[in-house]
């Protein structure tokens, strides 16, 4: 997928599907709120339930609300990248000047522009793992949230199960008592509510978390594609272009070369005519006082003048 192609509503269409289910959960907790609140509430003798669903309830929301930050911002990013895709086509003169400046591609495209200034060459592959580390260290969180779902879930099921096993061992030793059967019913109850929790809060956070992956990855996609093939060959020429420029500016210079050699024989020959020519013009010129001098002795002879006579004097 080039990263013209790409939807520059991904992040903000996660985001209004989770409100649309997050909205549908809602409406099902309302139907069933009657079964929710003896589950949760008129069963649970003691805090050991509440205390694991309220860390299991916790811990999604504080996942969820990193999910939607960092969805926000890869919102704000594929907006910047496509406007900046679009400065490109434009042919826009600084293509970075009109988006935010602490955007990824933005900083990507000074430090390419860096790079030329100073006269180094950039590792792409280097720069791209750069960012993948960066990314991946704002989805600690939720990635350890959504780790720890499952697990919170499966150690409240083994903790209710535990209180179910006292209360029955309760019965065993005093029979006749209902103490060991209240305990019984609140560890099995306890472990349907954390169980319930933390499968209900898994599926929903999940998935979203899912998503937001998706979203990282076709972020980073479209940012190291417009990399490779605008940025790059735009602002750091690779080896073999410069090894072809050189080889065309080698020849560019053979030709100069050849061309002065050929220029340096025309003049040359050049020269050498004007020199036949100095030579012939002095030998007409030669001639032509010769002739000058033949008819001035006519003339003089013609005219009976003395010799050296140029004129009248009055």
């Amino acid at each position: 997928m080039g990263s013209e192609q790409m939807s520059r509503r991904y992040s903000r269409n996660i985001l209004i599907r989770m409100v649309v289910l997050g909205t549908f959960a809602a409406g099902l907790i309302v139907w069933q709120l009657d079964f929710l609140r003896a589950l949760y509430f008129h069963n649970q003798l003691a805090t050991v339930g509440w205390l694991i669903n309220g860390t299991i309830l916790a811990m999604f929301a504080t996942g969820l609300g990193r999910i939607v930050i960092i969805l926000r911002r890869y919102m704000g990013e594929e907006l910047a990248l496509a406007e900046f895709l679009a400065n490109l086509r434009r042919g826009v003169g600084d293509p970075g000047d009109s988006i935010d400046p602490e955007s990824i591609i933005a900083q990507r495209f000074s430090d390419l522009k860096d790079a030329r200034r100073h006269g180094g060459m950039v590792d792409h592959h280097a720069l791209a793992a750069t960012l993948v580390a960066t990314l991946s260290t704002e989805t600690s969180l939720p990635k350890f949230v959504n780790n720890m779902l499952i697990l919170t879930g499966v150690f409240g099921t083994i903790v209710s199960l535990s209180i179910a096993l006292i209360g029955a061992s309760d019965i065993l030793a005093a029979t006749g008592t209902s103490n060991g059967i209240g305990t019984v019913i609140q560890g099995m109850s306890t472990a349907l509510s954390t169980t319930m929790t933390a499968i209900a809060c898994y599926f929903f956070y999940g998935y979203f978390y899912m998503k937001l992956t998706d979203s990282q990855t076709r972020l980073l996609s479209a940012i190291e594609h417009v990399t490779a093939t605008r940025l790059v060959p735009q602002l750091q020429p690779s080896p073999d272009t410069l090894v072809s420029q050189f080889a065309g500016l080698m020849r560019s210079t053979e030709a100069l070369v050849n061309r002065m050699q050929s220029n340096s024989e025309q003049f040359d020959g050049v020269a050498k005519e004007m020199h036949g020519s100095l030579q012939q013009f002095r030998q007409e010129l030669g001639g032509l006082s010769s002739g000058m001098a033949a008819i001035i002795k006519l003339l003089q002879e013609g005219f009976r003048l003395p010799p050296g006579t140029k004129g009248d004097k009055q």
